[in-house]
C-alpha cells in the first residue's frame, strides 16, 4: 500500500514536471512568434519610411513673359502628366499678377515673381530677369534642372519624355558658337572677357543646379554685359517711322 502511494505521488511530480516543461516551451515559442512578429512590422514600417523619404528630383520650368501667357492651356495639359515633379515660376512685367483674371491654367496661379524687372530686348536686362527666376527656383534643393522658356515656347513631346531626357545627362544644354559678325564685340571688356572667348547663344537654355549657381553667384562677367553690351540704336529713318506710329 505504501509502495504505491510512494509510486502515485512520483507519477504526480513527474506529471507536474512535464507540465512547467511544457508550459515553459510553450511560453518560449509564444514570445519568439511574438518577436518575430514585431521585429516584421518594424521591418515594414522602417522600408516603407524609407520609400516614403525618396525625393525625386524635378525641372524647374523658367518662363519669361510679358503679360499673359497666351499658350497657358497646351502647358497645362503637358504639366497634367508630370506627377508633381517639377516646379513653375513667371517672370512678367513689374506688377503684373497671375490670378483667376489672369490665367486660366491652376498650374500658373500666383507663380510670378514679386521682384520682376522691365526686360528689354537685346540688353543685360534679360539676363538679369532669368537671374532673378534662378534665385527664386535655387530655394527649392529639388529642383536639379533649369529649363528657361518665353512666353511662345510650347512643348513639343510629353511630360514624362521630356523629363527623362533631361535627366538623363548629367550637361547642361547651352546654344554657343563663335559671332563672326563684327562689331558685336566690345574691347573695354577685355581682360575679364577676351575676345577669343566672345560667344554668341541662345538665352533659352537648360542649366544643372551647379551652373545655376554659377550665374546667381557670378559678379564678374555680368557687370561687364551690363556695362558694354548694348543693343545698337535704330538708324534715324525707322527711329521716326516707329515714332509716328
Amino acid at each position: 500500500m505504501k509502495k504505491k502511494v510512494v509510486q502515485q505521488r512520483w507519477k504526480q511530480k513527474v506529471f507536474g514536471l512535464i507540465l512547467v516543461v511544457v508550459l515553459c516551451f510553450g511560453s518560449l515559442l509564444f514570445m519568439q512568434m511574438r518577436y518575430t512578429h514585431v521585429l516584421g512590422l518594424v521591418s515594414l514600417q522602417h522600408q516603407f519610411v524609407s520609400q516614403s523619404q525618396v525625393q525625386i528630383p524635378k525641372i524647374a520650368f523658367l518662363f519669361i513673359a510679358r503679360n499673359r501667357l497666351p499658350l497657358e492651356m497646351v502647358w497645362d495639359a503637358f504639366f497634367r502628366g508630370g506627377n508633381n515633379n517639377f516646379s513653375i515660376l513667371v517672370h512678367p512685367r513689374p506688377g503684373f499678377v497671375l490670378n483667376e483674371a489672369t490665367t486660366r491654367s491652376s498650374y500658373f496661379l500666383n507663380r510670378q515673381v514679386n521682384n520682376s524687372i522691365q526686360v528689354d530686348w537685346g540688353e543685360a536686362s534679360m539676363i538679369e530677369a532669368e537671374r532673378i527666376l534662378l534665385r527664386h527656383a535655387l530655394g527649392d534643393p529639388l529642383n536639379d534642372r533649369f529649363v528657361f522658356l518665353s512666353d511662345s515656347c510650347i512643348p513639343l513631346y510629353n511630360f514624362s519624355y521630356t523629363y527623362d531626357y533631361i535627366m538623363s545627362t548629367p550637361t547642361s544644354f547651352v546654344d554657343s558658337f563663335a559671332d563672326t559678325k563684327g562689331g558685336r564685340y566690345n574691347p573695354k571688356m577685355d581682360p575679364v572677357i577676351p575676345v577669343y572667348n566672345w560667344r554668341k547663344g541662345s538665352q533659352w537654355a537648360v542649366l544643372t543646379r551647379k551652373h545655376a549657381k554659377v550665374v546667381v553667384e557670378d559678379e564678374t562677367v555680368f557687370p561687364m554685359f551690363q556695362k558694354y553690351c548694348k543693343k545698337k540704336p535704330l538708324p534715324r529713318i525707322l527711329e521716326g517711322s516707329s515714332h509716328s506710329r
